[in-house]
């Protein structure tokens, strides 16, 4: 099946990248999916019996913003020190080397592609994006590079710094949607939104190669967008790169492995 997908990206005239969490995993990022995987990633919401869902929720910012920016100041800290790994500079090369349209769709919030030297404005990012902030009222539709320094206690997972907001002076947030969200600034995502529809329209009749990576169903995002590209495009074919759940129907192909091993042997086949 490797070879099969090396065939695929060989004869793509546009490559559209779909990412999950999975796709940070081999750079070292937390699994959080199920909370034993969160747990694991976080001790101190274990012993508070906090599930990820309860932690990333933006009434915390509202109710205890140390606590809040606790979780997402962790959290911004690490995918600042993250190094991305291998698998984003092949899929760089096979852009480079076909001179390949591409467009990246994820629903991870760490800004680990455009750290890897994609474009910003070819990444869709349906979550948002820890690196940009928005008022917690909101006090107006202003988000703003986020460039805060947040220390964050590793045994009360508190933070010793609040960001505020340079408007109103009050607490600040993630541009990210988070669960039970009521504030959320959805503007930066539609301009996303509205450039991929675009890299959509003018490849509608080529052939494409969707690479799926690491995409679960518990929140599945990233999988619907995959596949209704897959049945909607004559010439798209989805190559679904998941350990866990690679199923697909055919004509589409599922590779049970990691994203980065993915990546690597269809690279291996080229």
């Amino acid at each position: 099946m490797f070879t099969v997908a090396a065939e695929l990206v060989r004869n793509a005239e546009a490559l559209i990248i779909t990412a999950g969490a999975g796709m940070g995993v081999d750079s070292g990022l937390p699994d959080f999916r199920g909370n034993q995987g969160f747990w694991q990633a976080y001790p101190p919401y274990a012993r508070l019996g906090l599930s990820f869902v309860e932690c990333a929720n933006p009434e915390h910012f509202q109710h205890d913003p140390a606590f809040g920016w606790g979780f997402y100041g962790h959290r911004t800290n690490l995918y600042r020190e993250t190094v991305p790994h291998g698998g984003f500079g092949i899929i760089r090369d096979w852009i480079a080397q076909r001179d390949l349209p591409c467009f990246v769709v994820t629903s991870n919030v760490d800004g680990q592609f455009q750290k890897a030297g994609f474009a910003d404005d070819c990444v869709l990012e349906v979550h948002g994006s820890i690196h940009w902030l928005q008022c917690l009222r909101p006090c107006s539709q202003v988000i703003w590079p986020n460039n805060e320094q947040i220390p964050v206690d590793q045994v009360s997972m508190r933070a010793g710094h609040i960001p505020r907001c340079p408007q109103c002076g009050g607490v600040s947030r993630p541009n990210i949607l988070m669960f039970g969200d009521w504030s959320w600034l959805p503007e930066r995502t539609h301009g996303q939104e509205e450039r991929f529809q675009a890299f959509l329209a003018q490849h509608a009749d080529g052939r494409i190669a969707v690479i799926e990576l690491g995409a679960g169903s518990a929140i599945p995002t990233i999988r619907a967008t995959s596949e209704r590209i897959g049945w909607r495009y004559p010439g798209a074919t989805v190559i679904r790169i998941n350990t866990r759940e690679p199923e697909i129907a055919s004509p589409h192909i599922g590779l049970a492995c990691g994203a980065l091993e993915g990546l690597q042997r269809i690279d291996a086949a080229l």
